[in-house]
C-alpha cells in the first residue's frame, strides 16, 4: 500500500501518535505524516504510507489553512491554553474596538518573519525547542512565513475566530501571540483546526477511529497525484537505464522541462522524479524497488 491518506486527526493526541495508529489500523509498516499538528489541534493531516513516505518532504512544502478560536488579555508560555498563565490584561482586551483589531489583524497579513514557540518541535542546534524551553533557556531564530489571508469570522467579547491561509513553517499559536502583542493585551491560542494542507482539505478527511485496511486501500491516493508535477511516460527498455541515473536518459527527459517531473511506466506507476532549475537537471528520487536490477 504506497500514497497517501487524508486524516481528520483528533485532539489530544501527538501526530506521531496518530502515525502510529494508522501503521496499526491499516496494518502497514512503513508510514509518516506530511506537517505536525500540535495535540490540541484537529483537521487535516495527510500521512504517507509504504514508499509514498519517501514523497513527504515535497508535501512539507505546501501551504495550509486554519480555523483557529483565541483569548485575548491572556498570554501563556506556550502560546495556547495548555500554558501556565504569564500575563492578564483582560479589562484592555474587553476594550479594544473592532477598528483597532482590524488594523492589527491588516498589518500582519503579507510576508514577514515569525519566531516559532518555544515550546515546539522544531530543533536548534540539534535540540528540540522544547527541551530548550524546560531547561530555562529563550534561544529562537526568526523564520520566513507568508500569511496570504488572515480575516476575522467573528468577535464575543475578548474571544475571536480567525481564518488563517498560509505558507508552510507558520506557527498559528506565535500569529496568536503576535496579534495579542499588537493590540498590547495578550492572546493565546484556544482551538485550532487545519481545514486544507496544499491541495487536500476536510471532505477528503477520514476519522481516525474509522480505519481499516479496506478503508484505507479503497480511500489511498496514489503517488502519481500527490504532487502537482509533470508526467512523463519511460519506456520500459530505458528502466535500467533509468534505475543506474544514466545522465544521458536525464538529458533527454529534461531537455524541454522547466521545475519538477514525474516518470511513469506504461502502467501509471511512479519510477522516479526528476527536476531542471537553475543549475540544470537532476534526479529528486528513483524508486528503484520499481525498476529491474542489471540484468533483470
Amino acid at each position: 500500500m504506497h500514497g497517501v491518506l487524508i486524516l481528520d486527526k483528533p485532539a489530544n493526541l501527538t501526530s506521531a501518535q496518530v502515525v502510529d495508529s494508522v501503521r496499526r489500523r491499516a496494518k502497514v509498516r512503513k508510514a509518516g505524516h506530511t506537517g505536525t499538528l500540535d495535540p490540541l489541534a484537529t483537521g487535516v493531516l495527510p500521512i504517507v504510507l509504504g514508499h509514498a513516505t519517501k514523497l513527504a518532504g515535497y508535501l512539507l512544502a505546501e501551504d495550509k489553512a486554519y480555523d483557529a478560536e483565541l483569548e485575548l488579555g491572556v498570554s501563556t508560555d506556550t502560546f495556547d491554553r495548555t500554558g501556565t498563565i504569564t500575563a492578564r490584561h483582560e479589562a484592555a482586551a474587553e476594550a479594544l474596538s473592532d477598528a483597532a483589531l482590524a488594523q492589527a489583524l491588516a498589518e500582519l497579513r503579507g510576508a514577514t518573519e515569525q519566531l516559532p514557540p518555544m515550546f515546539s518541535a522544531i530543533k536548534q542546534d540539534g535540540v528540540r525547542l522544547y527541551h530548550r524551553a524546560r531547561a530555562g533557556e529563550e534561544v529562537r531564530t526568526p523564520r520566513p512565513i507568508k500569511l496570504h489571508s488572515l480575516e476575522l469570522r467573528w468577535r464575543r467579547g475578548r474571544t475571536l475566530a480567525i481564518s488563517v491561509h498560509c505558507s508552510k513553517g507558520t506557527f498559528v499559536r506565535s500569529l496568536v501571540a503576535d496579534l495579542g502583542s499588537a493590540l498590547g493585551v495578550g492572546a493565546h491560542l484556544t482551538e485550532l483546526r487545519r481545514t486544507r494542507s496544499g491541495d487536500y482539505s476536510l471532505e477528503q478527511a477520514l476519522p481516525l477511529a474509522e480505519i481499516t485496511p479496506e478503508l484505507a486501500a479503497a480511500r489511498l491516493i496514489p503517488m502519481t497525484r500527490m504532487l502537482s508535477a509533470r508526467s512523463i511516460v519511460v519506456p520500459r527498455e530505458r528502466h535500467l537505464d533509468l534505475r543506474n541515473g544514466r545522465p544521458e536518459l536525464l538529458a533527454e527527459l529534461t531537455c524541454e522541462l522547466s521545475g519538477m517531473a514525474q516518470l511513469l511506466d506504461d502502467e501509471g506507476q511512479l519510477l522516479a522524479l526528476i527536476e531542471r532549475g537553475p543549475e540544470g537537471a537532476r534526479y529528486l528520487r528513483v524508486f528503484a524497488e520499481s525498476l529491474p536490477k542489471q540484468g533483470g
